[in-house]
């Protein structure tokens, strides 16, 4: 009895010792981690009328927790002058998109990377391969060194080791992990004494402020020279249609006036900006007043409005006055060209679909948006593949996580809207260098250039520090062909002033 007693205890012990093992193995698979992966070609090119040689390095860096264990590996694609004689007065660009969820394939291949796709500039349907991918001579490399991010779960950038999705995914966790490889950055290519520019698309802006404060934010570690702004979202109240938050119609009127102004339904007997002017005047004094009175308005008043309203905006006043005085840019989106049975585009209303349904309330899709990715998706899997030399073999994510997005900064406050500009405030007030570039597209319901003009003329925002630039095109402004010239012109300057 007691020998089948010890066998059996025997081999209990041996079967829970194969189990710890087995656990054990797998716990060590799921953290294990392969070496980095990394590109390195050289070229030249002419940018600017300025001949630069460069070397461009695609490839992973690793980020690591305070145990020093891998959480993940951030892909970039850095491009950096050759035999730079004196780095400090070399600056350093770090760039990325937005999304949240997107990688840099827009501002890497689209405006200032040294190759771009050309796409149509006159709001077309960019079709079908194959695409022009063209030398940039626009591109900033004449007068600064670029390193274009892909964010966790973008690109080619992943969760890895010990790290979980929800590290990286939210507003804080983002823009801790982007200072991250960034210090890790300038310590691999010893480039701590070097002006540094941060810029960002759309909520890339979001992502440059949060990312802001987390640089300098008490410790002013990486003091950064300046932030380049595109189609702008800081202060998210201006884009929401919350019942209650009166904000939002005025945000949008001026780019509604633009629009239809493109549209030829308003203002043709004056200039685009003109126009947009008066629309811009009559939304923050007049409009916003009527609105705040809710239904105290008098009909006078209500009716006066009607008329101005839909003046700027092209809509009939009976239009107008079913929608209550507030329209959605949705609504708009599908009203303002519903006599010829087309709709227009989010994030460039220069854009035209066609709808299944007519007489539907808002438009089946972004015109804006389908016409142009099938161009950007195929230049950055072929340029990187044959320019470059990647050899990775995961596919590179355009757009879209696997995971939810945490929006949430408050830290136990309440903050029932997302407001990331007083960080560019404190950022500002505490580096006397800091300056500030916005972008602005008229035709970009996305992120209307009254939203972004509300959040940077106020929330401790030295006015004097900032740039505001306004392009003749939507959210993507540098697809139309002038304003890419401009913009480019433009951010070259802000990267040289000293």
């Amino acid at each position: 009895m007691m020998k089948k007693f010890t066998t059996l205890s025997l081999m209990l012990v041996l079967s829970l010792n194969f189990s710890v093992l087995a656990e054990e193995t797998t716990k060590t698979k799921k953290t294990e981690v392969t070496p980095v992966q990394s590109f390195t070609s050289h070229h030249s090119g002419k940018f600017n009328g300025k001949k630069v040689n460069y070397s461009a390095i695609a490839g992973e860096t690793l980020l690591k927790n305070k145990k020093g264990e891998v959480t993940a590996r951030v892909f970039s694609t850095s491009y950096i002058q050759d035999k730079i004689s004196d780095t400090t007065q070399r600056p350093i660009a770090f760039f990325y998109n937005g999304g949240p969820g997107s990688s840099s394939v827009w501002l890497h291949m689209g405006v200032l990377g040294p190759k771009r796709v050309d796409i149509p500039s006159d709001a077309q349907d960019d079709g079908a391969a194959p695409y022009p991918i063209k030398h940039n001579p626009k591109s900033l490399l004449d007068v600064t060194d670029m390193v274009f991010i892909d964010p966790v779960g973008t690109g080619y950038s992943k969760v890895d080791g010990v790290g979980k999705g929800k590290d990286f995914w939210g507003v804080t966790e983002d823009a801790k992990s982007l200072a991250q490889f960034i210090r890790t950055w300038l310590t691999e290519h010893d480039r701590w004494n070097s002006p540094k520019f941060i810029g960002g698309e759309s909520y890339g802006t979001t992502r440059s402020a949060a990312l802001i404060n987390q640089l300098e934010g008490g410790y002013g570690d990486v003091s950064v020279n300046g932030i380049i702004l595109i189609s702008t979202i800081l202060d998210f109240s201006v884009r929401a249609y919350d019942p209650g938050n009166e904000m939002a119609y005025m945000a949008y009127l001026p780019t509604m006036a633009a629009t239809a102004h493109y549209h030829k339904k308003a203002g043709n007997n004056l200039a685009l900006a003109e126009f947009v002017q008066q629309a811009r005047d009559f939304a923050q004094g007049d409009y916003i007043s009527a609105l705040l009175k809710g239904n105290s308005i008098s009909t006078a008043e209500h009716d006066k409005i009607r008329q101005k309203l839909a003046y700027f905006t092209g809509l009939s006043e009976h239009y107008l006055d079913l929608a209550n005085l507030r329209v959605t840019y949705q609504r708009f989106s599908k009203e303002l060209l519903r006599d010829q049975g087309l709709s227009i585009g989010r994030l460039d209303s220069r854009f035209k679909g066609k709808d299944f349904d007519n007489a539907g309330e808002t438009p089946d899709n972004d015109p804006s948006f389908y016409g142009i990715d099938g161009a950007y998706t195929a230049a950055i899997n072929d340029y990187l593949r044959k320019d470059l030399n990647v050899k990775i073999d995961r596919e590179y994510n355009i757009i879209g996580l696997d995971g939810k997005w945490n929006w949430d900064i408050s830290n136990g406050y309440r903050n029932p809207y997302l407001n990331v500009a007083p960080y560019i405030g404190k950022a500002m007030r505490e580096n006397k260098h800091l300056r500030v570039f916005n972008a602005a597209g008229y035709y970009d319901f996305a992120t209307p250039l009254m939203g972004a003009e509300y959040s940077l003329n106020r929330n401790g925002i030295d006015e004097k520090r900032v740039t505001q630039k306004y392009y003749e095109a939507g959210h993507m402004m540098y697809i139309h062909h002038p304003s890419l010239d401009q913009l480019v012109t433009d951010i070259r300057a802000f990267i040289k002033e000293k």
